[in-house]
Parts: structure tokens; sequence; C-alpha cells
């Protein structure tokens, strides 16, 4: 079996089928402990609950983390977001999966509980995609729903039977007479092995039931019967056995789907648990360790679905006793989600609306909304429609999802307990008063955020504001997301200094209220707003504060992390300064998903996209904006940069306008459209595309169209005091004028974005025009009226020298020395600057003058621009010998 098993190595599935009893877990066990020493083993044992798509991934992925130090936790942040894909979740996966170093055997034992389609067909999905260094395992006692005949076909289906699993007649003996201590002959060994046709639990019973016996030859004479009524004799015959003080025990914890000692003392209702479970697992009596320590046990599944049966028909009056003295030891241990499971099934559905409500703080606070929709969705209506606070938490559950169905129904409920509480007592009376405010408030923070959702902007500032008047000054958490929503509100109409204000009022708040992420979260959306202000040096002190907060607190777990040091990076990069931006987003590419907050995927890729635009490689650019894409997942904030409009402009940069100009109509955008802050981007893309439009043609309407929409963006971003907006705008209206011959307008409209951008360090919005802008600032810097001489002459030392011809006919003005070769060499490499420090046995700073030294002397500002540089001249040293 072993040689069999071993054989799975070449393929993607090993199935072990059979029916209950028959040891494959115990199979599974063994040869892992014999054949996988090099390897990983991730081991999920299933159970009902597991048919939901969501609980089946998290603790697969949680599964695999056992085995596996940090694998799938950039997949956990994906199926932890709103609408998340599942396609997307086991992509990521499997990304992590090939990563690994090691192989990786995961085990799904119990397969055949799960009967929905959804997770079936996800795990096919997974078998068609995993890398050669993962293994799968699957013990079931039915053939899954998933593609065998073609793993079949194709040779990558390893099979164990029934038939192979079935103890044959020297297997039998050996167990019953060498393992069990019997002592048969072999007439009565032949007897029961025919009769149990090789079942390995039935021999287990039965030789449990034959301890002790005197009178064996009647007992094997009368053992008869198929596999149910089998177990169902073998199990009276061993629970009538057992001490009265044993099988009390084992019907008592039948309720259980984990035992430990002090769980069982309480259930039991008497000490002594601990000793028990040893007992019950030196003799065999179908108790599965959890863990290494044995502190954890779970029954045997087919003798626990036994002992409850029995249990429910011996003594069906103890069950919600049992159930209810296990939901609160749950509670008290701070495992919500078994105490709430325990009350629902002792048929207690006030008790788990009791629970709910008191996990409903830590859930939110820990952004597991999903399994707070989920308890509340067990709960029955009439419980619902007496508890207001939940009424109003599941919409809260729903909305932040980005979902609007269902949520007035609940909305609707909380309000009517409302007005019924006020009509029957104008204080507030006959209900807590500090409940009534909580939920009153809380059905306004949500109606806004419903109205934020609907497009409803002043329906949104109408509920916010109603929130702040109604919440107490200690309701840090409710104001905080008022705030917010005002904050999104009048970000949304283009009033950035009011949107700023309500949003650091609602970064006050959050901190207040101890939700850290979420501090992380606004300080996002307040640096983008600077930016969009054109205030680059508040954006980049934003983004570190957010890192300092995140410092104080445990950044391994605090969600925002790597989003900050995005942000960093588009600072960086709008400075010109490359190799900082290059190495903020690996810092956050290493923190991995876990540390980023649902949109980091997709703005993460977005900043490296613009990142190799600015080294000269704008087709990897168009690919990473593709990947964005494909993962983007939408909020509330506005979406006021999208990703089809950057990669429209990219376009442009590769001469594909008709591309680009397909978009636009897509978009059904036109020069005369009425404007608004939320399609600024959009219109200032299409001006920059009509302006590719005429150079490419000759064309001059499409010019005229420019120049009109430019000038119309530029009035309406100064009005909104935008002062981001102002900058680029005018830098593409300078180039428009200077495409239409009126230079004196070029360089007033140049001069604008100058004396904004100089301040703040922009450079890259002037660089990215090319050399059309590196002619319009010569002959500013050479002119008179520019406010800003200095930061022309920094612009155009940074722009790259003009074309000099064919790079392989150009030399280089000073020769490379040994150690920047080297350097050079190991830029072409996947180290970071720390790791080319260590290879060489060099400080970082002296790799960072070595690295300047080379920038400068090839004639480029960027890593990746220096190793393609160095490619085709023929620079690229081979590695010296030792």
């Amino acid at each position: 079996m072993s040689e069999r098993l071993n054989r799975g190595d070449e393929a993607v599935l090993t199935l072990i089928s059979a029916p209950a009893g028959f040891g494959k877990t115990t199979l599974v066990t063994e040869w892992l402990a014999v054949a996988a020493p090099g390897r990983s083993v991730a081991w999920l044992s299933l159970d009902e609950r597991d048919n939901d798509p969501v609980v089946f991934w998290t603790y697969l992925v949680s599964a695999l983390q056992t085995a596996v130090d940090g694998v799938g936790n950039g997949a956990l942040a994906v199926l932890d977001e709103p609408h998340a894909a599942m396609d997307e979740v086991l992509a990521t996966l499997v990304n992590e999966l090939d990563a690994l170093p090691r192989d990786v055997v995961l085990v799904l034992d119990d397969y055949h509980v799960i009967a929905t389609r959804e997770v079936h067909d996800r795990l096919a999905f997974l078998l068609e995609r995993l890398p050669p260094n993962v293994h799968l395992v699957i013990a079931t006692r039915a053939d899954p729903a998933l593609p065998l005949a073609r793993l079949r076909a194709r040779g990558q289906l390893v099979e164990v039977r029934a038939a192979d699993l079935r103890f044959t007649a020297d297997e039998a003996a050996a167990y019953l007479n060498e393992a069990m201590g019997l002592a048969l002959p072999p007439e009565h060994v032949a007897a029961l092995d025919a009769r149990t046709e090789g079942w390995i639990a039935a021999l287990q019973l039965a030789a449990l039931s034959m301890q002790g016996r005197d009178d064996l030859a009647a007992f094997i004479a009368g053992f008869a019967g198929d596999d149910r009524y089998i177990v169902d004799y073998l199990v009276e015959e061993v629970l009538q056995r057992q001490p009265e003080d044993v099988r009390d025990f084992l019907l008592s914890t039948a309720v259980l789907s984990r035992l430990s000692g002090p769980l069982c003392d309480v259930v039991v209702g008497r000490d002594g648990g601990a000793a028990m479970l040893e007992h019950l697992d030196r003799a065999n009596l179908f108790l599965v360790p959890l863990d290494d320590r044995r502190h954890w046990y779970r029954y045997h599944h087919l003798f626990a679905d036994v002992l409850h049966a029995r249990l429910l028909a011996e003594q069906p009056e103890r069950v919600p006793v049992l159930h209810r003295r296990a939901s609160e030891w749950w509670a008290r241990n701070e495992e919500p989600g078994e105490a709430i499971r325990h009350a629902l099934a002792g048929g207690n559905p006030e008790r788990a609306a009791e629970l709910v409500e008191l996990a409903m703080p830590a859930a939110r606070q820990n952004r597991q909304e999903s399994t707070l929709r989920h308890w509340l969705k067990q709960l029955p209506e009439h419980v619902l429609r007496d508890r207001p606070v939940l009424r109003a938490g599941y919409a809260g559950a729903i909305l932040v999802h980005g979902e609007v169905q269902g949520v007035e129904e609940h909305l609707r409920d909380a309000e009517r307990w409302l007005e019924a509480v006020g009509s029957r007592e104008p204080t507030g009376a006959g209900a807590d008063e500090a409940v009534v405010r909580a939920v009153r408030s809380q059905v306004a923070v949500y109606r806004a955020a419903q109205a934020r959702l609907t497009g409803d902007l002043q329906g949104t500032m109408t509920h916010a504001g109603r929130v702040l008047d109604l919440a107490g000054d200690d309701e840090h958490l409710v104001r905080g997301s008022a705030a917010g929503l005002l904050g999104l509100a009048h970000w949304t109409s283009g009033d950035l200094d009011a949107a700023h204000r309500w949003w650091n009022e609602s970064r006050a708040q959050l901190h207040r209220a101890g939700h850290h992420s979420d501090t992380l979260g606004v300080s996002i959306a307040l640096a983008d707003i600077d930016l969009a202000r054109g205030r680059l040096r508040d954006a980049r002190t934003t983004y570190e504060a957010g890192l300092a907060t995140a410092a104080r607190h445990n950044p391994q777990v605090l969600r925002g992390v790597a989003d900050m040091h995005v942000g960093l990076s588009e600072t960086f990069l709008e400075r010109n300064e490359l190799e900082a931006a290059r190495e903020h987003l690996a810092v956050s590419d290493q923190l991995g998903d876990g540390a980023g907050l649902p949109q980091n995927r997709h703005r993460s890729r977005v900043a490296m996209a613009r990142l190799r635009a600015a080294e000269g490689d704008p087709d990897s650019a168009v690919s990473l904006l593709d990947e964005a894409e494909r993962l983007y997942v939408g909020d509330m904030f506005p979406d006021v940069r999208p990703i089809p409009a950057v990669r429209a402009r990219m376009w442009v940069t590769q001469h594909r306008v008709g591309e680009a100009l397909g978009w636009a109509r897509e978009r059904e955008l036109s020069p005369d459209d009425a404007l608004s802050y939320l399609r600024e981007f959009e219109h200032a893309t299409l001006a920059r595309i009509l302006l590719a439009q005429h150079e490419h043609s000759g064309d001059p309407t499409p010019l005229v169209q420019a120049t009109g929409l430019l000038q119309r963006l530029v009035e309406a971003a100064d009005a909104g005091q935008r002062r981001g907006s102002v900058i680029q705008l005018s830098v593409h209206l300078a180039l428009a004028r200077q495409a239409g011959g009126d230079l004196p307008a070029a360089l007033a409209s140049l001069d604008r974005a100058l004396t904004l951008a100089a301040p703040e360090g922009y450079v890259r919005v002037f660089l990215d025009e090319g050399q059309a802008m590196a002619s319009l600032l010569r002959t500013l810097e050479t002119g008179s009226g520019t406010h800003a001489h200095a930061h022309v002459r920094r612009l155009l030392d940074a722009d790259p020298a003009p074309d000099r011809g064919p790079l392989a006919q150009q030399r280089l003005i000073e020769p490379l020395s040994g150690r920047e070769s080297e350097v050079l060499r190991l830029l072409g490499t996947d180290l970071d600057g720390p790791g080319i420090a260590r290879e060489l046995y060099l400080s970082l700073n002296t790799v960072r003058t070595h690295t300047r030294n080379v920038y400068a002397k090839l004639g480029v500002n960027s890593r990746r621009a220096a190793v393609r540089r160095a490619g085709e001249l023929g620079l690229l040293p081979r590695r010296p010998q030792r």
C-alpha cells in the first residue's frame, strides 16, 4: 500500500475512498509518518459546517499555515474582502504555494461531508493549477464531485479503494491476536474475517466486545448483519461493558465536536475529564488527538454519530442542558463561534442572540463582518425582530460588503423599534437609554452609508450630520464613522478642503476607539486628498505618521502597513527618487497581502506601473495595469483615478492612439461634457489623447478640442483649489498651446505649473511628457518671468539626454571601476540594497555611492534603466572567479 501511495508524488491527487471504518485516516497518518520526512504536512478534518465556501477555504488555508508559516496570508486577505472572487483567492493561494521551497502534502479528511457544489468546483479549479511541489490527499466515504476521469486519463490520480483497505485473513489474525491479545483459534479468526469482510472498524469493535468474555464461540456465531447494524450492535456491546462513569462520560460529551479536560468537566458535571480522556485514548475507544500535547481530542466520526444517536434515544431531556453548559464554557473562554453554535443546537436562540450581540464590537474591530453576518443569518426572524442592536448590526454587516439588498428591511425594523420606544415613554424609559442612543446613531450611520452607495451625496451628509447630533462625545467609533462619511461626500463632490477636515476628525475618533487599521485606511484618504491639493510633502508626512502609528502597535497583524509603503513610494516617485520608490514597494510586497487593506493589491501594481514607465518600460507598465484592473476591489472611496484611464495614458506613450481613442469612446467622453471632479482625470486623459491624435494626424480639430477642454478643466480645478490638478492640467495646457504655435501662452501655463510645483518638489509630472516638455523648459530657462529657475534646472538635469544614436555605438564618458562593475552586476539580480551590501561586504552608504556613480556614467536615473542600458552596451561583467 505504501508503494502505491508513494506514487502520489508523480500525481496531482491521491484519493482514498472507502466506507466508514476502513482505516482511511489511519492509513494516511502512518504513510505520512514514514514517507514525509522532507515535506510539510497540512491536515484538515472536515465536518458539515465546512460546506460554507468561506469557512472551507479559510480552514484550508489555516491548515496550510500550520505546516508552513505565513503561506496563504495573501489568500486570506483576499477572502476577507467584500465581494471576494473565489478564483482570485485561489489564484493568490497557488502563487504563494508555488513560491514555497519545500514540498507540501495537503490532506482533506472526511471530504464526504462536503455537499456544496461551489466548494467542489473551486477545489477542481485548484487541482488544475496546483504547483508540482504541492500534493493533495483526499480521504472520503464516497467519491467526490471532482474531475476524477480526466485526472485518471492524464495519469494524475492515485486511487485507494475499499478492496485495497480490507484486512486479509493474515492481517485480521495479526490484529486480533497480537494487537488486541485475544488468542483466537484460526477458525474464529476466519469467521470474523468473513463476517466483517475485512472491515477494520468492525473488527476493532468486535475485539473490544470480546475482551474478558468466556463465550467467544457464541459471540462470533451471532455476529452478523450489514455495516450499520454491526456498528449499532457492537457499540451497544462496548457501551454496556463500560463502567457506568465511562458510559455516562461518553454519552454526555457526544454533543461536543472537540473535547478537552476542562470543557468535559463542565459539560459532564464532575471533575476528572482530562484523566478520562487519557483513559479513553489508551483504551482505543475511538478518540483522535488533535494536538501534539494531547490536550484536545475528538471522537472518531462514526463513533460520535452513534454516541449522539444513543444520547437522543436514551436521554433526550439532557441534550439542551449539555449544549447550554458547553455554550457557557466556550463563552467564558472567548470562543463566541462555538458558544453561539451550542446555544442554537440546544434550542436557545435567545441566548445565541445575546452572544452575537456581545461579540459584535470585537468582530467589527477585527474586521470579521463576514463571520458576524454568518451568525446573524442563523438567528430566527422572531428573535431578530425584538433586538434592534442586531437589526442595525445586520444592516452594517451587509453594507460593509458594498451591498444594499436587505439593508432597508433591517434598518426599517430598527427604526420601528425606536418609534415604539419613543411612543411609549418620551424620556426613553422602558429601554436602556444608552441602547436607544446607540441604535439611533447606528441607524443614522448606516443610512448615510446606504445613501453613499446609491450616489445620494446630500442624503449622506444629512444622515451623517444627524449622527454627530445624536452621538455622545465618548462614542468615538460612531463619530469617526460619521465624520468619514462626511469626508467621503465632500471628497466626491470635489470640496477637498472640507473633505480633509472631516477625514482628520475621523482619524482622530477612530484612533480613540482603538480601530487602528481603520486609521491607516483614513490616512490613505487624507494623502490622496493632499496630492489632489498639490501638497506632496503633506502626503508624505501623512504616510510616515501612519507607519509611526503602526510601530506603536503590532505591525505584523495591523492591516494597512503595506499601504503606507505604497503611498510613500508614490510620493518618492513624483519627486523622481526612483530607488526610494522601489524600496518602499519592495517592503510592501515583503509584508504581504495580510498587512494590506483590500485595495492595496491593485494600488501597489498601479504604483509599480508608474515606476516602470518612469524607467522607460511602458510595456511592463501596461501589463501591471491590466493585472491591477483584474485585482481591483472597490470601496466607498471615489474612484477619481480609474485604472483604465491610467492605462489609456500609457497607450499614448506607446503610440497606441487608436486604442486610447477607443477607451474614450467606450466611456462616452466628449470635449464638450459638463465637468465634475469625479471625471476630471478621465477628461484630462481625453485631452492628452486628443493632443496625441493631432501629433499623429496633423488634423487641427483635436488640438482645438484639447486646448478648449484643458482651459475649462484648469478653471474648474482652480475654483476647487485643487492645486495638484492645476499643476498637471497646466502642464498639458502648455503642451497644447505649444503645439498650436502660441509659445507665450504655453510658457505662461508652464510657469504657472512650476510656481505651484517647485515648493513641493514635483518632478515626474514634467519629465513624463518627454522631449516636448524639455524643449519648453529650456526655452523658459533662457527667458524671464519664471518664479522657479532653480526647479527648471533641476528638471533639465533630471531629464534623460536626447537620443544620441544606437546605444551600441555610444561610449561611456568615464569607464566603470571594478567595484562599480560588481555593483552593476548585482543590480541585475533580485538583491535589494542591503543584500548587495552584504554580498560585497560593503556598507549600505558605500553601495549607494557606487550606484549613483553607475547611474551617472550610464546616463540613467534608475536601477532598471541601468541594467537595460548596460545590457545593450555589453557592459554586464561575468562574476569573477574566486
